[in-house]
């Protein structure tokens, strides 16, 4: 057996919290906070933490459900279905196949008899697939996204460097009255429940209603506004979404 098999079998499973995620979220590639927690656990070895999956009650739509649970209505999602938010393994441990295992010894214990996974990630990687989830589809971005994705190259961005708050906010100071006006426009002409989460001021609601969204926006300064072009990069990813049935 290699080294790495042997530190994979002193690593055990755990409860987790949110502050074992804060002890490692700098070393996930999202930097936006995770949705509304359901359950965190954690894999160490002896008091050592080596990673952490959080997952998630889902959010309303998402398209690659539609084949695998057709007729699932929305007061049935919670009690029905969780979906993976984060997971991630500390830089020192990667490539020994940590990640497959957080997932493959959690999904049974996430209080639900199925799980969902979206992540762009998983296109690069098949460490879900190895758990034991199956890929279903590839999501492309939506029409929201597209839409409003037209709006900032005309207006100057180059949305391959959307996942830049800085390089965003440079933009932004550069634009004119008529043209912040014409961005809030296309924001509020597409709404999309991601970017209604983002402009949403009550931390007690997953999402703004859509007169709060609109109000928001109405409201957003640069650093807002900012952090909404930013919600548009990470919805023009093309994501892998895969599925558990217990």
């Amino acid at each position: 057996m290699s080294h790495e098999c042997s530190l994979v079998r002193e690593m055990q499973v755990r409860p987790g919290s949110t502050a074992d995620w804060r002890c490692l979220e700098m070393f996930h590639y999202r930097s936006s906070k995770p949705g509304a927690v359901r359950k965190i656990f954690a894999l160490v070895r002896g008091e050592e933490l080596c990673g952490v999956i959080i997952y998630n009650y889902p959010p309303l739509t998402c398209s690659g459900r539609r084949i695998v649970l057709p007729g699932l209505k929305p007061k049935q999602l919670n009690s029905q279905l969780s979906m993976i938010g984060r997971v991630v393994v500390h830089p020192k441990y990667r490539s020994v196949g940590l990640g497959a295992k957080l997932i493959r010894e959690t999904l049974a214990l996430a209080g639900t008899g199925c799980v969902e996974l979206v992540a762009v990630m998983a296109k690069y990687n098949q460490f879900a697939e190895k758990a034991g989830m199956r890929l279903i589809l590839f999501q492309e971005p939506g029409k929201e996204a597209l839409n409003i994705s037209s709006v900032l190259e005309e207006l100057g961005f180059n949305v391959k460097l959307l996942g830049s708050g800085s390089y965003i906010l440079k933009v932004l100071e550069k634009l004119s009255p008529g043209e912040l006006r014409r961005l809030r426009d296309v924001f509020a002409k597409n709404c999309h429940p991601r970017l209604m989460k983002e402009i949403s001021v009550n931390r007690h609601k997953a999402f703004a209603t859509r007169a709060e969204y609109i109000a928001g926006l109405e409201a957003a300064d640069l650093v807002k506004l900012a952090s909404l072009i930013r919600v548009v990069g990470l919805l023009l990813q093309v994501k892998a979404y895969l599925f558990w049935q217990k």
